[in-house]
């Protein structure tokens, strides 16, 4: 008679099941495939420019300049992130950016040179997003609405402010970080601040409570309420994380100007919808990805680049940035119709 011998006890799921598949086939099931195939619609444009201008394109000069000028608009569209995820919208972050450029440029702000600048910058773009969110939340009006109506707001309020002219940065410690003598190991300040802003944004949105709660947010507000999330609060801080995103771009956009002027930051929102959008963020709310929304910066500036570089008229450029929005959303309306 044969005597059977169980397995120790806690053993029981560490026994490898026979249809279990190899762990590197893992790392490919995991995959994001969007965020690869972004890679590679990100790698062909670097072909294209390489090919077409490869003096110019590819020049050490020309990809940090790229990336200088992802840098401002892509803080904005990390924000821009967390709205739409959570089922809202924001119109007004190119106003935003505008207004608190121009206040931070006044003669009786640079006075208290770059601390008042910087603070000033992030205070209005915080204030502007307290009023949209207050509006949003405890207002009940639709965040189309409330953010157009700051977008008329800001901008109308930047062109009081500056009378239409151009305000001249003249604190030194500002304009020295736009030089090349400002660069670390070859990458420009204003880099590695989107870089930060980049990687905090991607954690609070992956790893943190507040982004779970922004995704469930989106997904369903009514479930959301239900499981015990303060729904207006948190759209509340969505706006005011927005808000705080634009003052940061506004900074990072009188460094890169030397400057301060009623219009800065023009269709900075459609840009970063766009961004968002081909980047994998659902306009109805519930999914999103910032590294996603990062690429999409990328290579909307990197096809601004190449279009400049090859004397293409900007009409053109707008008519292929449109032709890859409608591509993105029928993707994500195909990707949705088969999950």
């Amino acid at each position: 008679m044969t005597q059977h011998v169980s397995p120790p006890r806690g053993s029981a799921d560490k026994v490898p099941s026979v249809s279990e598949p190899p762990a590197w086939r893992g790392v490919f099931a995991h995959a994001d495939i969007r965020t690869l195939s972004l890679l590679g619609v990100l790698a062909v444009l670097v072909l294209i420019g390489g090919i077409t201008k490869p003096d110019e394109f590819l020049d050490t000069r020309n990809l940090q300049l790229v990336l200088t000028q992802a840098s401002v608009i892509g803080v904005v569209t990390v924000g821009m992130t967390f709205v739409i995820v959570s089922g809202g919208i924001d119109l007004s972050v190119g106003a935003i950016v505008a207004l608190s450029s121009v206040w931070a440029t006044t003669v009786a702000t640079q006075e208290y040179g770059f601390a008042g600048i910087l603070f000033t910058a992030v205070i209005v773009g915080v204030g502007c997003g307290l009023v949209n969110g207050l509006l949003i939340a405890y207002g009940a009006m639709v965040p189309f609405i409330a953010t157009l109506a700051m977008l008329a707001s800001a901008r109308g309020l930047a062109l009081q402010i500056t009378d239409g002219s151009t305000q001249v940065v003249t604190v030194s410690s500002v304009l020295d970080l736009g030089e090349r003598d400002a660069y670390v190991l070859g990458i420009p300040p204003l880099v590695l601040v989107f870089a930060v802003v980049t990687i905090i944004g991607w954690l609070v949105l992956n790893r943190t409570t507040f982004g779970r709660r922004t995704v469930a947010v989106g997904g369903n507000a009514e479930a959301a309420r239900l499981a015990g999330i303060d729904v207006r609060r948190q759209r509340l801080y969505l706006y005011l994380l927005s808000g705080l995103c634009c003052g940061i771009a506004a900074f990072l956009l009188i460094i890169l100007s030397g400057s301060g002027q009623n219009t800065n930051g023009n269709l900075y929102e459609l840009d970063a919808i766009a961004a968002a959008i081909i980047g994998g963020t659902l306009l109805s709310g519930g999914r999103g990805t910032v590294t996603g929304s990062v690429l999409g910066v990328l290579i909307f500036t990197t096809i601004t680049n190449i279009f400049a570089l090859n004397n293409l008229q900007s009409d053109v450029q707008q008519i292929a940035k449109g032709a890859i929005i409608v591509a993105a959303v029928l993707v994500q309306r195909r990707t949705a119709s088969t999950t």
